[in-house]
This record gives C-alpha cells, structure tokens and sequence, in this order.
C-alpha cells in the first residue's frame, strides 16, 4: 500500500510552529517512502474561521519546499479537500451508523446537559453525557424530527471492557471503555465534529499513518471504535509528545509564542526553522544537527521520535539560523535584512554599495534579519556615548598618543577606500609602537563607541572620512 500522510490545518490564523512541526513529520515519512503529502483543510468549526488563513497556510507550506501532492489547490482523485465542502457526506455516513446501531440521535438541550454537567459537580465526577436518548424508540425519533426539535447524532459507546490502540512511539496503550463519551458526530447545524470528519476523511483519502498530539492518546480509542464500526482498517497512529514553550507551558499564540510567519518576517530562513523544529522530539541515529531537506528525508525514522516533550529554545534557533546565514549570498542576505533596515532608519543618502557593504560585514555576527538593525546603530548617529568597561579602558595613558598618530593618518588618505583605511592602521602601529589589543582597541571604542564588531578598517570605511575625523577630535 502506498504511503500517504495528511497535514489538516485548521484555518483560523498563522501557523503554530507547533502545528508545523507535525507537517514537517509527515511530510517526511511520506517521502522517506516514496509517498503522497496531501493538505486537507478542516473548517467545520466555522466561528473560529479567519479570512486569508488558507492562503497563510499553502505560503507557509511552500517557504518551507514542502510538495503537496494533493489539496484545494491540486486536487486529486478524492477531493474536495475542504471539509466544508465535503458536508453531505459526513451525514450520509453519520446515518450508515445509526443504522448499524453504532449512533444514535440526541434531542438534549443546553439546558439538559448543563444540569447533567452541574450534577456530575457535584459528585465530584468526571461529566459524561449519560446515554439517555441512545434508548429512544423509532416512533419517538422520527415524533421528535416531525415536531422540529433540534439533535446532535452521538457515537453509542461500549460502557464495558477495552479497546487497545497501536502506536508507533508508545506501543500498545490500553484504554478503558467506561470513560469514552458518547461524542457527538454530527452537529445540529448539520457540519461534523473535528473527530468524526477525520475518520470518515482520512478513510476516503486512503491515509496510511496519522499523527496526533500524544495529549490525545486516550481519545485515540473513539476513532479505532468508528473504524470498527464501519469495518475500515485504522491507519497508522504515531502520537508525538507537546513541544512547550520556553517557560515550560504549552505552546500558544496567546502567550505570546511565535507563529512560522512570525519568525519569517523577523528575518529567520525556512530551512532553517525546518531544521530546527525536526529536532524537537525526535532524534538522529548521529550526532549530525544541520540537515538539508533531502538529508533529512533520507535520516528521518518516526520509531526515533522521544516519548517526552521538548522545549522551544530561541537560543538553539538562533544558533542553527546563524549557520545558514553564513552560507547566503549578498542577495539572499539583503532580503532578510534590508526591510528592517529600511523600516528603522533613513537610508535616503546612502549608495547601493554602501548599504550592501554594511550588510555583508554583519553577515557572521547576526542570527536573524531583524537582529542587523541593533548591530548597527552606530552607523545612524550622530552622537555616540563612551561608557562603562570601554571608558575604563581608555584610561591607559599610551592611548592618546596612538589617537593622535591615527588621526594624521587618516587627515593624508585622499582615496577612501578599506584597503587605505587598513594601510592607516598600520601605519599607526609602526609610528605610535601600539600592537594587538592596545592599538584596534582604542580606535573602535573612540570612532563606534563600542568594544567589539566587524572589521575595523570597515567600519571605519562605512561611518565616512567625516564623521571619524570629528569623533577623533573629540
């Protein structure tokens, strides 16, 4: 059987880089085996629906070279692949049940089921609906449709024994029967629940492993109990442990955490978010941590995803962002970083070259685009304050003397060039006896204000003649 793997995304906004990293996961096995990516896009909860999100998720999708075999924009053989657009057919299958006597129709108001909530309270229970309209008759059924009133169709539940589900990281995980809710199936609004679209779907679209937050493992029993019920077989089940936050809570938008799109426009590359979040919960049989796409799809094994959660780290995704920067060339560079710069400060007066020279000079000292706009402040000032350990510093009493020698030096370049600019230097060492630390030093802190940075010999090339002339006569 081929391989075929699904990423179900809802549509209510940018996508959780939790919600990606489980699309990087199927994504990979399904290459790893030669198979079939497909996007299904489940908008049956219709409220939390956002304007564009879908559009968010196929950009997203594809910043990340991810293919999609099949989806809403590509269908195939067994569209639509929007669960909106499938609505008729969960009720022709929520029916076949109530047939089978797997489900039933539930007339249950609000009402009714906040008092079953307020008893179970009070008990100190767990709230289970209590099954009660799985005993009405056919007669009272088709009395109450005739009359109007409202009905959910609920899955009918064994209230006895087990069912076992298999799966791929935890093993065989046995569920007691007696604390499965009857789950409602279908809606009175006629649309399915997000449990029952997904069984019914992933059945149609032939999906051959399914994975799931390990937080819903015990619910996992629903889907194996409706697979039996149809007679389909279930598919793979590979449960993936949380990925938390960096204060050790699950991850939300609404605590602030990054979406993909969030770290994309901060200047952050695809692959290397890719990389980064293949990482967290599952482990190479190396000790590799910088993969490429097809690297990745060659090394991934699922059996290799932990059992534990993992913590989103900005550090660790600083680190492994910084080593594809490296590798950029200017154009791939400019692109994640010249918005910021163009959005933070006047750029009007400065040359092509000059805006291309400053951003390759910070190629090796920035982990993320936006990251450029902090690292080179100094360029944007008119004024720069010497304060702290570089003050302390200047007080050796051999600097002064190697400040003056270096300002005669500059005064006589009549081509401002970085190669001129370094003969300066130079020169200055010879004439003021300044090496090492005692001469780059004092220079950079007198001219930047700042201790360390790039080349020196570029960073004086980029502040101009001017500005270095008058802060060394200061």
């Amino acid at each position: 059987m081929k391989v075929r793997t699904r990423f179900a995304p809802s549509p209510t906004g940018f996508m959780h880089i939790g919600n990606l990293r489980t699309a990087i996961f199927e994504y990979l096995i399904a290459k790893k085996n030669d198979g079939d990516f497909i996007l299904r896009i489940e908008d049956t909860d219709q409220t939390r629906k956002v304007d564009g999100a879908i559009d968010f998720i196929y950009k997203t999708l594809e910043l990340c070279n991810f293919k999609i075999d099949e989806g809403p924009n590509n269908e195939g053989s067994v569209g639509p692949y929007i669960q909106s657009e499938r609505k008729d057919l969960y009720r022709k299958y929520a029916m076949e049940l109530v047939d089978k006597g797997a489900a039933y129709f539930c007339f249950c108001t609000e009402e009714d089921l906040d008092l079953m909530r307020k008893e179970a309270d009070e008990k100190k229970i767990a709230f289970l609906y209590d099954g009660r309209c799985s005993h009405l008759t056919k007669e009272e059924i088709e009395q109450k449709i005739n009359n109007g009133e409202k009905y959910v169709i609920r899955q009918k539940m064994p209230k006895e024994g087990t069912t076992t589900v298999n799966d791929l990281v935890y093993g065989n995980v046995v569920i007691e029967n007696k604390i499965l809710d009857d789950q409602i199936l279908l809606k009175s609004d006629g649309y399915p629940t997000y449990n029952f679209a997904n069984v019914v779907d992933d059945h149609l679209m032939k999906i051959t492993h399914v994975i799931r937050g390990h937080e819903y493992l015990d619910q996992t029993a629903k889907y194996n109990l409706l697979y039996e019920a149809f007679g389909w077989e279930a598919p793979t089940y590979i449960h993936v442990a949380m990925v938390l936050g960096e204060d050790g809570t699950k991850l939300s938008k609404r605590n602030g955490d990054a979406s993909f799109m969030d770290l994309y426009n901060d200047g952050y590359l695809p692959e290397a978010i890719v990389n980064y979040l293949v990482l967290l919960g599952w482990s190479p049989s190396t000790n590799q941590e910088l993969f490429t796409m097809e690297e990745l799809i060659k090394e991934f094994d699922p059996s290799r995803i932990s059992k534990s959660s993992s913590q989103y780290d900005v550090k660790k995704l600083n680190w492994m962002n910084s080593h594809y920067i490296k590798k950029l060339d200017i154009d791939a560079l400019l692109k994640i970083t010249l918005p910021h710069l163009k959005e933070t400060y006047d750029l009007s007066n400065k040359s092509d070259e000059w805006i291309k020279h400053l951003v390759s000079i910070y190629k090796d000292h920035i982990s993320y685009g936006k990251e450029i706009v902090a690292c080179t402040e100094l360029f944007f000032k008119d004024e720069i304050d010497i304060t702290g350990e570089a003050l302390e510093f200047m007080n050796d009493e051999t600097i002064p003397n190697t400040l003056k020698v270096f300002k005669e030096e500059i005064e006589n370049i009549n081509d401002w060039t970085v190669e001129n600019i370094s003969n300066a230097i130079n020169s200055t060492k010879e004439k003021a006896n300044a090496k090492g630390k005692m001469l780059y030093m004092p220079i950079r802190i007198k001219v930047s204000g700042i201790m360390h940075g790039p080349e020196l010999p570029d960073t004086i090339y980029l502040l101009g003649k001017e500005t270095i002339l008058n802060r060394l006569s200061k």
